[in-house]
């Protein structure tokens, strides 16, 4: 990485060369000709990014612009990447890697308040140590990850590739609108982190994978409906550990996924989303088919709630999960083993018609 040259005065200046691996010479078109990409494509890439445009006679491109090009065309030119989908690709890394710029940013954000050339000259200092171990740690993490999901893979049924059976949830923070009008920002940005923290650590424990965070929501799947349900019950207990946090809410449902470019599509991600909406503070919901699988595991008990009309389901038949406990009057476990044995009934796969 190239560093401040020795004849840089000014700090500013030389700050933007270290993160940028260098001056910044070349116009768009002189970037697309030394690539030999054709400008609307660089464009687009750009784009895709998430970079504004630039004039085009603004010299604001850098010789890692034109390597960075370079190694894309050398990258689509193996097979790996088609060419008609190199702009997702892009935008998935330019997306992920915004959110970790960002983060990384409030790291140095109290030294570049302060403007002075003494100020800027001390987060120089600080990004010349900092940038080459975040780089390489970067690396690290990115290659555990593609080997943790090359081993899904290998465990996955023969030609499940981009489509698997997974358990979606969704775990949402309850009032989290009105009491955000009321907090700090300080505040806010902490009880978030602390949120997403938690959410990432659990998952993670129970062989899961978090999708993605949005402030008031981490969207999850697992693979095993059993770590699943162990996440969903176990993030509002954790969660509610501290004081004066609002309640968490989790929905989850069953069934056939699309995972593309890190996230997930498929009706039961949506059916997620409605049964997190009329959870109660505190519980869990989960679809039918996500019920039926948790048919046999001693641990659990699973109740059937009445029908609601949701945006896109008009008959929607949620189901609470709750731990299973011992103990308890006779009565109430007599009542409770009726009602385990009436929703195992409603959960028995049927044969189809005509069958036997």
């Amino acid at each position: 990485m190239a560093g401040p040259g020795p004849g840089d005065t000014d700090p500013s200046e030389a700050l933007e060369r270290l993160l940028l691996d260098g001056p910044r010479r070349y116009t768009r078109r002189e970037v697309t000709e030394l690539a030999g990409m054709p400008p609307e494509r660089t464009r687009r890439l750009w784009r895709a990014l998430g970079f504004a445009d630039v004039p085009d006679e603004d010299r604001a491109f850098t010789d890692a612009d034109v390597a960075a090009l370079a190694r894309l065309s050398a990258l689509i030119a193996t097979g790996f990447i088609d060419p008609d989908t190199e702009a997702s690709i892009v935008r998935a890394m330019g997306q992920s890697l915004s959110r970790l710029a960002d983060w990384q940013t409030d790291m140095f954000a109290a030294l570049l308040a302060d403007r002075s050339a003494e100020a800027v000259a001390d987060v120089v200092r600080h990004a010349e140590v900092l940038l080459p171990l975040m780089s390489e740690l970067q690396d690290y993490v990115w290659r555990r990850h593609l080997a943790a999901n090359a081993g899904r893979l290998r465990a996955a049924p023969a030609g499940a590739v981009d489509r698997r059976q997974l358990a979606v949830g969704f775990a949402d923070l309850v009032g989290y609108t009105t009491r955000s009008l009321g907090m700090g920002g300080r505040a806010l940005g902490a009880m978030v982190e602390d949120f997403e923290g938690l959410s990432a650590d659990l998952v993670a424990r129970h062989r899961g994978r978090v999708v993605k965070a949005v402030g008031d929501g981490v969207l999850f799947t697992a693979g095993d409906p059993v770590d699943a349900v162990e996440i969903a019950l176990r993030l509002p207990v954790e969660w509610a550990a501290a004081d004066d946090r609002p309640p968490l809410r989790v929905g989850m449902a069953f069934g056939a996924v699309l995972t593309r470019l890190g996230d997930v599509y498929a009706p039961v991600v949506n059916l997620a989303s409605r049964l997190t909406a009329i959870a109660r503070p505190g519980t869990v919901l989960v679809d039918e088919e996500l019920a039926r699988q948790l048919r046999g595991v001693d641990a659990y008990r699973v109740r059937p709630l009445s029908r609601v009309s949701v945006r896109g389901y008009d008959n929607l038949q949620p189901w609470l999960v709750r731990r299973r406990t011992g103990g308890g009057a006779d009565a109430l476990a007599a009542l409770e083993g009726l009602l385990d044995e009436i929703a195992d009934d409603v959960l028995r796969p049927r044969d189809p018609p005509g069958s036997g």
